[in-house]
């Protein structure tokens, strides 16, 4: 069987990435952009592909790979089908087979997207927690069938009537009669807010079980988290972007950053580094808001304020903010680490002050009461025991 699902994982692996390549081919084709732009969508499919290949590979029982390799399989599938009907209903290239299946085939991205959530319900062993998730479960998949009946329909109407109007990403354009009417438009609406309750009822489950973790499944849930964290801010930062080009870099990052941090967080490979990257990540921020604060305003003091030239202004200004980082980082990184990463923060002060406690340590008693405590502080470990070798 773990052949099977090895050969499986690297077939469907290497089809994202043929899709990835057919996608940029098309999108130049009709001379337009993905919604990633034509560079941040390879980073994304592969850093998705690759962490589903790897889990499936490592774990063929969990189903978060396979689930992670679908949900990039189908939104590259989307968007390939998408630029394919834009090539023969908005630009004319009629030659084109079974132009009318990839209009059928458009909206695969809504069922792609209903996907990812269950990732986060189920990671990081791929096991529902309860009974009742199965129930939420079943739900999630009802709603879901619902509101891809609603997506879906426009293009089968399209279809059957042989009149397909295509913007330019290939979503069938309905008219305004159609939209929202009907049994069409009750099951859109019951099935999205059936969808968005259950999708917070998914993370409000990982937020109580991080509370009640310890240990490693609490490091595991913390990669989750500061991933999902550094996805929201990129997505929230490259819609304040104004170039088209460079927000889609910063989204593709962004996007790219999730998978990375459930694939960590499964597979627990220097699954202790959280708190070091998160710790690093806080105090580098803070450092940049703070000298960038720093560098507007010496500006305007210098230009505004004592009429200096805009260079020499400019000039005298990065010089200080230059200056500044390396105290400011110091300082700044040391309040981090005691505010938010307070358990390594103690560890190392105890560790630290043992071995000063230790060059001096004559009576062996002692020392090792001494060292019981530290390991008890610092570790927390629910048995010790310190055996003394003797040697004549």
């Amino acid at each position: 069987m773990a052949p099977v699902g090895e050969a499986w994982a690297t077939a469907l692996a290497v089809l994202a990435l043929i899709l990835m390549a057919v996608a940029l081919v098309l999108s130049g084709l009709v001379h337009q952009l993905s919604i990633l732009g034509s560079g941040p969508i390879v980073p994304v499919v592969v850093v998705y592909a690759a962490v589903g290949f790897i889990v499936a590979r490592r774990q063929p029982g969990n189903p978060i790979g396979w689930l992670l390799i679908g949900f990039i399989l189908l939104f590259v599938l989307s968007s390939d089908v998408g630029w394919y009907a834009v090539l023969y209903y908005r630009l004319g290239h009629h030659g084109l087979p079974l132009a009318s299946l990839a209009v059928l085939l458009q909206p695969l991205w809504g069922p792609a997207l209903l996907m990812f959530p269950v990732v986060i319900l189920l990671f990081p062993d791929g096991r529902l927690a309860s009974r009742r998730w199965r129930w939420m479960l079943r739900v999630y998949v009802l709603a879901g069938a619902l509101a891809s009946a609603a997506l879906f329909s426009p293009a089968i109407r399209a279809v059957a009537s042989h009149h397909v109007r295509l913007d330019s990403f290939g979503d069938v354009i309905s008219s305004s009669k159609s939209q929202g009417g009907g049994l069409l438009g009750v099951a859109e609406a019951l099935g999205l807010g059936l969808i968005l309750v259950i999708w917070l009822s998914f993370i409000a489950h990982q937020v109580l079980s991080w509370r009640a973790a310890t240990g490693e499944r609490r490091q595991q849930l913390k990669w989750l988290a500061s991933s999902a964290g550094v996805t929201v801010a990129v997505i929230a930062v490259s819609f304040g972007i104004p170039s088209t080009s460079i927000g889609g870099e910063v989204l593709g990052i962004g996007l790219a950053a999730l998978p990375v941090g459930i694939g960590v967080g499964i597979l627990k490979h220097r699954l202790y580094d959280v708190d070091r990257i998160i710790s690093r990540t806080l105090a580098y921020a803070i450092v940049t808001g703070m000298l960038v604060g720093v560098y507007a305003g010496l500006v305007l003091l210098t230009t505004q304020v004592l009429r200096f030239h805009s260079s020499v202004a400019v000039a005298v200004s990065t010089l200080a903010a230059a200056a500044l980082f390396s105290p400011v980082r110091r300082r700044v990184q040391h309040v981090v680490d005691r505010r938010f990463n307070r358990a390594r923060y103690d560890a190392d002060q105890a560790v630290t002050a043992f071995a000063v406690r230790l060059k001096d340590a004559v009576d062996l008693d002692s020392m090792r009461d001494d060292l019981a405590g530290v390991v008890q502080r610092t570790l927390e470990p629910s048995h010790l025991g310190i055996w003394v070798s003797w040697r004549d």
